[in-house]
This record gives C-alpha cells, sequence and structure tokens, in this order.
C-alpha cells in the first residue's frame, strides 16, 4: 500500500510538470495582445455595423467612475399596472438612462463617457413572461452610437427571474471613464 501512494505522488508530480511544461509552450508562442503603444484614453474594439463595441482597453491611469444598479423612476404612482406605474421596458430603459446620465453630470461626466453598461432585463407578464430585450435595445439606440453620442459602449444584457421591486423590467450599471484632461484647467 506504501508503494501504490509512492506512485500516485510520481504520477501527479509527472502531470502537473507536463501541464507546467505545456502552459509555459503555450505563453511562448501566443502574441502578445497588450498595445504595443500606450494608450491614454479608452479604445473601443469591434465591428463598425455593430452598436455596440466588442471590448473597450482602458489606461492604467484613468479613473472610472461606476454605478449601482440604477432603476427607473415612476412615472404614476397610482397607476394600475406596471406599464401605467413605470412604463414597458423600453420607457423604462430611457428613465434609467436619464438617471445615469443625471448621475454622471454630478461627476463632470456625460453618456459620452461611459464604456460599460450591464443590463439586466426581467420578464415583462404583459409579454407573455418574456424578456422585451428589443425594446431595451430601442432605448440604447437612443442614447448610444448616435450623431449626438457616437460611443459604443461596451455591454451586456442579462435576463433575469426578476428584480428588487416586481414593476421594474430592467437595471442598468454604468462604467464611465473620466477623460484625461479632466483635471487640466
Amino acid at each position: 500500500m506504501h508503494l501504490n501512494r509512492k506512485l500516485k505522488i510520481a504520477l501527479g508530480v509527472v502531470v502537473i510538470s507536463s501541464l507546467a511544461a505545456t502552459a509555459s509552450v503555450y505563453a511562448a508562442i501566443t502574441p502578445n495582445k497588450y498595445p504595443l503603444a500606450p494608450i491614454h484614453e479608452p479604445e473601443f474594439y469591434g465591428s463598425p455595423s455593430s452598436s455596440i463595441a466588442s471590448a473597450v482597453a482602458m489606461p492604467g491611469d484613468v479613473a472610472t467612475f461606476e454605478t449601482s444598479g440604477t432603476t427607473p423612476s415612476v412615472i404614476n404612482k397610482d397607476g394600475k399596472t406596471v406599464y401605467e406605474r413605470y412604463g414597458d421596458t423600453e420607457t423604462q430603459g430611457l428613465s434609467v438612462l436619464k438617471n445615469i446620465e443625471k448621475q454622471l453630470k454630478e461627476q463632470g461626466l456625460s453618456l459620452k463617457d461611459v464604456t460599460y453598461l450591464r443590463v439586466y432585463v426581467a420578464p415583462d407578464a404583459e409579454k407573455g413572461g418574456k424578456f422585451d430585450f428589443d425594446g431595451w435595445f430601442k432605448a440604447y439606440a437612443k442614447y448610444f452610437n448616435t450623431t449626438d453620442n457616437p460611443t459604443k459602449t461596451a455591454r451586456s444584457t442579462v435576463g433575469v427571474a426578476g428584480l428588487v421591486s416586481a414593476d421594474w423590467l430592467i437595471e442598468i450599471e454604468a462604467v464611465a471613464a473620466y477623460p484625461s484632461n479632466h483635471n487640466q484647467d
């Protein structure tokens, strides 16, 4: 039994050593993905035909501002339905983006400075319990990748079972980058 334990240990050492060697070879032949020249502003990557960026490179010295999950404002507190109280997903999405825009303005930022959005969409009972991703995409299209704001953020949109309030169909987190000249005047 003592020999069997030593054999298992030896085999484990061989496996771990071969994995380490394989990782070293992979690292040696994989080209460096980092930019060759330093960047000073966020760089957006992706297809020109896409409404969102596939990635954003952030310089190490850029300060960011990140919002917590931001929710829609009430339209009519006495409304009898979710739509009357808060609106459909598109209306709620527009409301959330306005709320984020206000938070950014208080920091000397704008939606043009947003680099990333994480969006949570809840099922819409009025749409048979389905996620209204199209409603969210329409709201996004009114604020981003436009003539006034050409920024195309990196973005994740996630369907969730529910949000804190059963009336909310959408909640958004935003990351914005302070421009490099932010403190220069």
